[in-house]
C-alpha cells in the first residue's frame, strides 16, 4: 500500500464517519469509516518507515579518474 492509497483510505473513512448519515441494515457506516481511517493511518506509517529505511540503504561509490596532463 502506497502513500496515495493510504491517504485515500483516510479520506474515505473520514467521509463515512463524519459526513454520511444514511443507515444500512446490519452495517454501522461510522464504524466502517473508523476502520478505514485506522487502516489508512497504519499503511501511511508503514509506507513512510519503508521509504526512510530504503533511503539509508543507498550505496555510494567514489570513482577516481586520473587524466594525463599535457604541459
Amino acid at each position: 500500500m502506497g502513500i496515495g492509497t493510504s491517504l485515500f483510505l483516510i479520506a474515505l473513512g473520514a467521509i463515512l464517519k463524519f459526513a454520511v448519515t444514511a443507515s444500512v441494515a446490519g452495517i454501522e457506516i461510522a464504524t466502517v469509516g473508523v476502520i478505514l481511517m485506522v487502516v489508512g493511518a497504519l499503511g501511511l506509517l508503514i509506507s513512510l518507515l519503508l521509504m526512510l529505511q530504503s533511503r539509508d540503504a543507498v550505496v555510494r561509490r567514489d570513482r577516481v579518474v586520473e587524466r594525463d596532463r599535457y604541459v
